[in-house]
């Protein structure tokens, strides 16, 4: 990671002693410290970066950033080293302060989306408006760097280091305009902290992470780090008020002095009505006074709502409104959400949806019914090593919209599969259980008669399965092609 050196003071670091070394690079793995660098021993959620600093050192490190937990665990190793310590209450802060000083370089124009649902479709609609305007965009999330630089990321808000490479990267390449998700983690853990946002949305608010989070409260809170926190007074914040949590986070939003712009009832953009077809929908909706009318190639009437808050993140940094609502009719779905992936011989329809939350999968299955003349069968599952609590809750959330219900595996990881499946079924008694995936989605595709739907919820975009330790190859769209030739004879 060399490209450069600087001294700590001009990362925004001040170590103990006054002592101010030349940096040559930023480390959080111990094992790929270099000589003359920095390494952030951070607190972890089962270890602390600490342990490790003896392992830094002995590898070169000549700076270590930690808090007094981590000082004091390391004080021996420390005491007998000449590393410049840094010691502060909030060391990834810090380091994601530095590492933005470190990198200096982003896109002119950045804009992060948080919400429950909803974050990776409203950064790439953000990106593709942007494109269609002719700026070139990228979205980073869950799906990676996507757009006019592409390239991948290991998680939606990636560590700082990674992070503010990446934007580096993007911004040497010509980028002018990003929109980043920032999920939970990435906000509770501060890896956001350094990005220049000109503006932030806000999509809904419902129940997942509380494996991390532990609490409703807790979980919200790291949410609204992006408006009480992140977003400068300068800002603008594009908020969802049709959901609960909308107008508290529009309060927080005006408190700090930023721009409140609404989607909703009340707000700046109102969704006036709908209408369903099986290609997509018809968009009528009103900008302050002005009504307009739009056609959308998007499955599921949440989406307008998600296209709406794209629009208002571009609006908000500077587009013109009917420029930019001229570019909606070209937004494409995005890969594993409501994504239409076969359809089979009599007509039936077969799409690809990452809702894995009991929310989303109610929200994704209601939003499909009007497309869907027939039955709507849904496949759910839940992940291992995740909030156990929502697993009955999807199960609910697929018997009160879907006609039909398969339960099968999702990514059990190092959790027994049965248990899982036994916990998700428990909310929907009446489901076919099918434990390999495969097989769920060839049954359920063997279901559908003319007019009806299949919807495969849970891992979307991903392309493969965690069993354990082990990552195997499985993609949902895949399956759902082959299901289809098999079963209309297309296999040789």
């Amino acid at each position: 990671m060399t490209i450069h050196k600087k001294y700590l003071t001009d990362l925004g670091l001040a170590a103990r002693g006054g002592r101010n070394p030349l940096i040559s690079g930023l480390a959080i793995d111990s094992r790929r410290v270099g000589p003359s660098e920095l390494f952030a021993a951070l607190p972890g959620t089962a270890v602390h970066g600490s342990r490790f600093i003896k392992m830094a050192l002995e590898r070169g490190a000549t700076a270590i950033l930690t808090d007094a937990e981590g000082a004091a665990f390391a004080e021996d190793v420390l005491s007998q080293s000449q590393a410049a310590i840094v010691v502060t209450e909030e060391p990834r802060a810090a380091l994601s302060a530095a590492a933005a000083l470190w990198f200096a370089r982003q896109p002119d124009t950045m804009v992060a989306v948080t919400g429950t649902n909803g974050k990776t479709s409203v950064a790439s609609f953000t990106r593709q408006i942007w494109q269609a305007l002719g700026y070139a965009s990228v979205n980073l999330g869950t799906t990676g760097v996507e757009g006019d630089w592409q390239a991948p990321l290991a998680h939606t808000t990636p560590d700082p280091l990674t992070l503010h490479k990446a934007l580096m990267n993007a911004a040497d390449a010509g980028i002018t305009h990003a929109a980043m998700e920032a999920s939970s983690h990435g906000l509770d853990q501060r890896r956001l902290d350094g990005v220049a946002l000109k503006a932030a949305a806000f999509t809904n608010f419902s129940q997942d992470h509380l494996d991390y989070h532990r609490t409703f409260d807790a979980y919200f809170a790291a949410k609204a780090g992006l408006f009480d926190r992140l977003l400068p007074p300068e800002g603008c914040a594009v908020i969802n008020l049709s959901d609960p949590k909308g107008g508290s986070l529009a309060d927080i939003t005006r408190q700090r002095g930023a721009r409140v712009l609404g989607v909703g009832p009340g707000g700046v953009l109102t969704i006036l009505g709908q209408r369903y077809n099986v290609t997509g929908q018809d968009l009528r909706f009103a900008h302050r006074n002005a009504v307009h009318q739009v056609r959308l190639n998007l499955m599921g009437g949440f989406q307008a709502e998600n296209v709406l808050i794209a629009a208002g993140l571009t609006i908000a940094v500077g587009a013109d409104p009917a420029d930019v609502f001229d570019a909606l009719p070209k937004i494409k779905t995005v890969k594993g959400r409501m994504q239409l992936v076969a359809q089979r011989d009599n007509g039936a329809a077969l799409f690809v949806d990452y809702a894995h939350t009991p929310d989303a999968v109610a929200t994704a299955l209601s939003a499909l019914r009007p497309h869907v003349l027939g039955r709507l069968i849904a496949i759910i599952g839940a992940g291992g090593d995740r909030d156990a609590t929502k697993r009955p809750l999807m199960g609910q959330a697929a018997a009160q919209a879907a006609d039909l219900v398969f339960v099968t595996d999702d990514n059990p990881r190092s959790e027994d599969p049965a248990v899982i499946r036994a916990a998700v079924l428990g909310g929907v008694p009446g489901a076919i259980e099918v434990a390999d995936r495969a097989e769920a989605i060839l049954r359920a595709t063997a279901e559908l008669g003319p007019g009806d739907a299949l919807l495969i919820c849970g891992k979307g975009h991903e392309t493969g399965q965690q069993i354990g330790n082990v990552t195997y190859p499985f993609d949902d769209t895949e399956q759902a092609s082959i299901s289809v030739a098999a079963l209309d004879g297309k296999i040789p």
